[in-house]
This record gives C-alpha cells, structure tokens and sequence, in this order.
C-alpha cells in the first residue's frame, strides 16, 4: 500500500497557474444577423477537414475515416503529418489550404490562442478573403465562450466561394468534448453543441461518427459554457476524491475497500468509479498505467482559469473553482 505523501504527490500535483490572455481583436463582437441556411445546405460532406492531431484529435480523425468520409489533415507536428500521409490521407500545410480543401473543418487544439491563430493567423481559415469553400466549422476545442462568439460572428459574417444550394452565409458551432482519449478511441465522445440549431442538425452525423451523446446546448458560446462548467465540477470531484483515498490510506484502510463503500453510497462519482485515481483499484484507467496518458494535468489547469476567468467576468462566486485551480 502505498504511503500518503506518494499520492499526494502524484494525485495533487502542481498545476499551471497561469494561461496567455486572449486578444479580443480582431474579431467582432457576436451577432445574430446573419443564419446558417440549413434548409439548401449540402445534405451530405464531399470531405472534411481536421486540424489538431493530438491525443484526441488523432483519434476523433481516424473514427471519421472508419466512418467513410474523406479527411484531409493539418497539425504542426510533422510527424503525426506523416502517420496519416503514409495511411494515404490527404495532408496540407497550413489551417488555410485545409479550408480551401473541405467542405466542413472540424478543429480540436489545446488553447484559445492555438484556435484564433488557425481562424485568423497569417495562414487562417478566414485569411483566404471574405469567400470560404468550407460552409462548416465545428470546434472541439475547450475555450472559452467569449472567444467561440466572436469567432462564430466572424464566419457567420463571410460568404461562401461558389454555389452551396443558395445558402451564402457559413456557420460556426463550438462542440467540445467529454470522454477523455479513450472515448476518443472507441467513438463514445459526449459532444456539447452551440451555435444555430439548423448547423448543429446538419453536424450530427458527423458527431455521431464520433461519439455517442450529443447535446444541443443553444446559441454561440453554450458548448464552451457547457464544458467549462462540466470540467470545473470533474477537478473539484477528482481533487476530493484523491484527498479521500489518501487520507484513508493514511489511516489504514485499502484503497480497494474505500472504493466499494464510495460506489455504493453518496460519494459516487465518475472519479471513483470510472476514472478511479488510485493505482491497482481499476483497470484501464491512467493510474494503472503509472499514469501515463489520460487528461494532462496542465490541461485541466487551463480549463479552471477559464471557469475562474468566466467566473470573474459575470460576477459569479466560485469559491472551489478557485481553490482547485491553486491546488
């Protein structure tokens, strides 16, 4: 068994503290003026665009594949370039030439800042003129909502390059995910949907290629909003549920035994009985690996300084949200 201050140490580690801010320009601020035209839209994707190949990106790609639809690929990284070039899928240079290649890009990055730089960078998305070949972007990334809004004002504000069955106006919906890498693997992603409900129908076979569950959450921004919320209230169970197990360790009583009783009474929760942290107590699960893979650390750092961040902005009293992003 293993001593206390062992899963203390590796149960609370140190987490990031701080995140770049988020430039507000130059993207407008978010309207409704313009819709997405579902009722003319393309009934089904000649092919998709993915950009960010990363543990989840990789993965969410490959499904979309297995599903029969034809992907091109972009990630800074070469060499997961190379992995999807050598399977034979289409691979570009930049965020641009993906758009300019699809009919729909579907973007999952680490940050706000990775997002607005393949949106409106040097060679963004949007930077090909006012005319976009793409009529689709879903982001999968977890940002924060302000920052989906005014991205999804600035698609919604751009014109379609050629005919799409009458509809000029492109849309943009923030669908970020749950599940973590393995979900990823085997297709049961939970997606949080926002932006028009008319794009978010025209979406859900792609999503549905990709997970299990997906959940209409409103206008612009209410995915990011959704996530922001499902991940504050995922860290304060972990963190609680790590300090439990260690504090019972200390005391005498096994880590197994500890999470019979928690799956069986009010303490319950994904943390215990899905995503366990203790090693040995549940298969399949990072801390059974010697917690190699799963959802970094840094990650869930960033996420809590955008609920802490969000938190501030409306006026919200968010006492735990603040105490875990310190922890």
């Amino acid at each position: 068994m293993a001593s206390s201050s062992a899963y203390k140490l590796r149960l609370l580690l140190s987490l990031q503290k701080h995140i770049p801010k988020i430039p507000s320009s130059p993207l407008p601020c978010f309207s409704w003026t313009r819709m997405f035209c579902s009722s003319s839209a393309p009934s089904q994707f000649e092919r998709i665009g993915f950009i960010g190949l990363g543990n989840m990106g990789s993965r969410m790609a490959d499904n979309l594949i297995k599903a029969g639809y034809s992907v091109v690929v972009h990630d800074v990284n070469h060499d997961v370039m190379k992995k999807f070039s050598d399977k034979g899928i289409l691979t570009k240079n930049s965020p641009l030439e993906v758009a300019e290649a699809s009919d729909a890009v579907i973007t999952m990055l680490p940050s706000s800042a990775h997002v607005i730089d393949v949106y409106t960078g040097p060679k963004g998305m949007l930077n090909g003129g006012n005319l976009l070949r793409s009529w689709l972007f879903i982001d999968s990334s977890t940002i924060d909502p302000q920052t989906s809004r005014r991205l999804s004002a600035a698609v919604s504000n751009s014109n379609l390059n050629g005919d799409r069955g009458g509809c000029t106006s492109p849309a943009m919906l923030d669908a970020p995910v749950s599940g973590g890498v393995l979900s990823a693997e085997t297709g049961s992603l939970t997606f949080m949907v926002g932006g028009s409900e008319e794009a978010y129908k025209s979406a859900k076979p792609l999503f549905l290629s990709m997970g299990k569950n997906v959940i209409y959450c409103g206008g612009p921004g209410n995915g990011s909003t959704a996530k922001i919320c499902n991940n504050l209230s995922m860290a304060v169970c972990m963190l609680g549920v790590s300090e439990a197990f260690a504090l019972g360790q200390s005391l005498g009583i096994a880590a197994s035994t500890l999470t019979k009783i928690f799956n069986s009474s009010s303490a319950r929760c994904w943390s215990s009985d899905t995503y366990n942290p203790v090693p040995g107590v549940m298969g399949g699960v990072p801390a059974s690996r010697n917690y190699d893979g799963g959802f970094a650390t840094k990650l869930m750092a960033k996420d809590l300084n955008l609920a802490a961040a969000s938190a501030k902005e409306v006026g919200a009293k968010s006492p735990t949200t603040f105490v875990a992003k310190e922890m």
